[in-house]
């Protein structure tokens, strides 16, 4: 078989051509360079970290700021959630808390409001924690009106505050 041969001779070819490769130690110094790199990489790449609900809400409202349509809106409260509450799985918003209560972590501040765009009427709410600061928050009232950015092409997606807007007149 004159096939059989001509596979077989090019076969040990191959194998005596890397033979030779290997035996030199120069031309294995790239070659493990390259593989040090890649499993450098898919080390860090495996250990980043995951971005928090703090960060990824920062960039919603960042992008939301960026391409955001305005519609007229309206206020309707503003609630302290502990943050054993915000969790509620049944849907309905938790209760209030008194002032000065002490627990771990910070209460989660909600800031509901309702816009209407083609006729079709939105309530939401928006994590205003750590925006207080920024934004005199004391005056806002139940009822009083606000400017709504939301995104044109999710109108359900929307704010009322960003790092550097506010909606609330």
């Amino acid at each position: 078989m004159p096939g059989h041969e001509l596979v077989q001779t090019l076969v040990c070819a191959k194998i005596l051509s890397l033979n030779t490769f290997l035996a030199d130690w120069h031309n294995l110094l790239p070659v493990a360079g390259l593989v040090i790199l890649a499993a450098a990489a898919v080390f860090f790449w495996l250990r980043r970290k995951p971005p928090d609900a703090a960060e990824i809400e920062r960039q919603r409202r960042a992008y939301l700021n960026r391409v955001g349509r305005i519609v007229e809106g309206q206020v309707l409260e503003v609630v302290e959630h502990s943050a054993s509450s915000a969790g509620n799985s049944d849907g309905r918003r938790a209760p209030a808390l008194p002032k000065g209560r002490g627990d771990s972590h910070p209460p989660q501040r909600l800031l509901y409001y309702t816009y209407a765009i083609s006729g079709v009427s939105y309530e939401t709410a928006q994590d205003i924690t750590g925006l207080e600061e920024r934004f005199h928050l004391t005056r806002v009232a139940a009822g009083q009106t606000a400017s709504v950015k939301y995104d044109p092409s999710n109108p359900s997606n929307s704010i009322l505050l960003a790092d550097d807007w506010s909606g609330l007149h």
